[in-house]
């Protein structure tokens, strides 16, 4: 039965930690790199049906900062891959309107990769379709730690360091990879994994989390839209009680 979705109720945000590529590899006595080659395809499904159903932000999880820490050879097959996909995917992001950000150490990146992502990131600056932001090199902690010390340095330039009271939760947001972006409503992870893996830890804080064990290689378009459906049916209570929310709906104006 397919699974109809209110387009009025999709998330604005919609964030994914793509997981599983090796041991999709694995279970079937292939490399892990043919694992993230397959991965790939998953992701440009993914971006597909977002764009289709009209998500105005998709964040994917493609590196962390703790993957320079895998074998050599698989972390420079990985830099291989995002070159050719930034630069094979460029005419699609034109076409479909697509802006893409990307968010992470870049400057860890190898010189090749950052000089295409940049040229893709400048040249789909103008689009005012779906964005896509891609983490690379990405560690949550690592984030926050380097908003805070911009933010005090600016503080402090400003003669404003003995004033903490006008530190807030906006401010430093304004500080954060993200800035200008909505925090995402929704998180899916693949692979049946319980854990956040240093991934948005600020931006994540009110975001509806969906697990499922289905593997990144095999998560295609009727996976993506039963999520979503589990989304719909979720009730966001901020904090707020059930019949809080059932009163603001009858105040509000209609």
């Amino acid at each position: 039965m397919d699974v109809q979705l209110d387009p009025s109720r999709l998330p604005r945000h919609l964030a994914i930690i793509m997981d599983g590529n090796g041991r999709w590899a694995t279970a079937r006595a292939l490399s892990r790199i043919h694992g993230h080659q397959r991965g790939l395809e998953a992701a440009k499904e993914v971006i597909r049906t977002s764009r289709e159903l009209g998500i105005p932000v998709l964040t994917l999880f493609a590196f962390s900062s703790e993957n320079w820490r895998r074998p050599p050879e698989e972390v420079t097959a990985l830099m291989d891959l995002l070159r050719i996909h930034l630069r094979e995917q460029l005419s699609e992001l034109l076409e479909h309107n697509i802006r893409l950000t990307a968010i992470g150490r870049l400057g860890d990146l190898p010189p090749d990769v950052r000089e295409i992502l940049e040229e893709v990131v400048e040249r789909t600056k103008g689009n005012d379709g779906m964005i896509l932001n891609v983490a690379l090199s990405y560690g949550g902690r690592s984030e926050i730690v380097h908003a805070v010390r911009r933010l005090v340095a600016d503080l402090a330039q400003g003669g404003r360091l003995s004033e903490p009271s006008v530190i807030t939760e906006e401010l430093l947001s304004a500080y954060l990879d993200t800035a200008g972006l909505p925090d995402p409503d929704f998180l899916v992870r693949t692979s049946g994994e319980f854990r956040l893996s240093n991934f948005l830890l600020w931006q994540l804080a009110y975001t509806e989390i969906y697990v499922t064990p289905t593997l990144w290689p095999d998560f295609r378009r009727a996976d993506l839209i039963e999520a979503l459906a589990d989304f719909q049916r979720r009730e966001r209570r901020f904090g707020q009680t059930s019949q809080q929310l059932a009163g603001d709906l009858a105040a509000s104006p209609r």
